[in-house]
């Protein structure tokens, strides 16, 4: 059921994507919103409290409902996976960004690529060079891809496989929702209401990325040049802030021969009037050095598109013979 819950959820979603300020967003901030209101009291341990309320919570009520409808039909539960994973899987709710600059810059409407990735990212790019456009919007997509595909694909697999239906997807995005919404509120207010809370939503989202991290840089070894982002991997991925997005654009450089890391150019800082979006924060992609290989090009945008999509198709394929060895057993 695990393979055509995904497969369904990644085809229904490429024909009709979820876009940006739609009502299931808007609930999410609602909701993250009102676990901090009403369960923070700026202790340490409430911070606990906050965080399981906050993702624990829906995962356990999606995971009930899927038993519920299991009990009465299989085909209600897949349909139930495939909502749920509808929700929280897919390229599209950040893909048009990409596809919208990739034409401008083919176009050599620099100025539109610039505003385009200054509405994406809330930062101010009016002075980024084509290259930094470049590897903004490849770092950016690789990770976005990650934590919308990927990630998710780890998790919902995961939990899946213990009987808790698609319960593994919504704790995964809740997770990662919640992480950067606490940061969100310390960049836009100062310190949020407790400091513990945005450092430990970080922290453990940290700790639950670590496996699907080391996942997605494993298939886009192996769907890309192997043996060059394996040693990118272990050469350059300590250059990045967070270690688990560090492994990812290491290994993707590697994979597809492009230098990426580096510090972002002078004056590239968050729009901190800005309401509250999807993708890491503009910080997380600073790197102390770059990777070896050639400097970003556009071509390197096609390479970018082909390694994720090669890599979704290597999972889809190992995870459709794990299901049909399950069911030979």
């Amino acid at each position: 059921m695990s393979f055509f819950s995904v497969l369904f959820a990644l085809l229904i979603e490429q024909l009709k994507p979820l876009r940006g300020g739609n009502v299931v967003h808007d609930s999410l901030v609602a909701w993250v919103r009102w676990t901090g209101r009403n369960f923070d009291a700026g202790k340490d341990v409430h911070a606990w409290v906050v965080w399981c309320i906050t993702v624990i919570v829906p995962a356990l009520l999606t995971w009930g409902v899927h038993a519920l409808v299991a009990h009465f039909s299989v085909l209600a539960a897949l349909a139930w996976n495939v909502a749920v994973l509808y929700l929280t899987l897919g390229f599209r709710q950040f893909s048009h960004y990409f596809t919208d600059i990739r034409d401008a810059l083919e176009r050599g409407d620099e100025a539109t690529a610039r505003r385009l990735l200054a509405e994406w990212r809330h930062l101010d790019a009016s002075d980024l060079p084509r290259r930094e456009i470049l590897r903004h919007v490849i770092e950016h997509s690789l990770l976005a891809a990650h934590r919308h595909v990927f990630g998710v694909f780890f998790w919902f697999v995961l939990l899946a496989t213990l009987g808790l239906g698609p319960a593994g997807a919504v704790f995964y995005r809740m997770a990662e929702f919640s992480s950067r919404y606490w940061a969100y509120r310390s960049r836009t207010i100062g310190v949020p209401s407790n400091a513990r809370l945005m450092e430990l939503a970080q922290q453990l989202f940290g700790w639950l990325d670590h496996v699907p991290a080391r996942l997605t840089a494993f298939g886009f070894a192996v769907v890309g040049n192997f043996e060059e982002a394996v040693d990118s991997w272990r050469r350059h991925s300590e250059l990045w802030r967070y270690a688990n997005d560090g492994i990812i654009l290491a290994a993707a450089a590697g994979a597809v021969g492009v230098r990426l890391g580096g510090s972002s150019a002078p004056g590239v800082t968050p729009d901190r009037t800005k309401t509250f979006e999807a993708g890491a924060a503009v910080q997380a992609g600073d790197a102390e050095g770059s990777t070896s290989g050639m400097p970003p090009e556009l071509g390197h945008l096609r390479s970018i598109v082909g390694l994720v999509w090669r890599s979704v198709v290597l999972w889809m394929l190992l995870l459709a013979l794990l299901s049909l060895a399950n069911l030979i057993g």
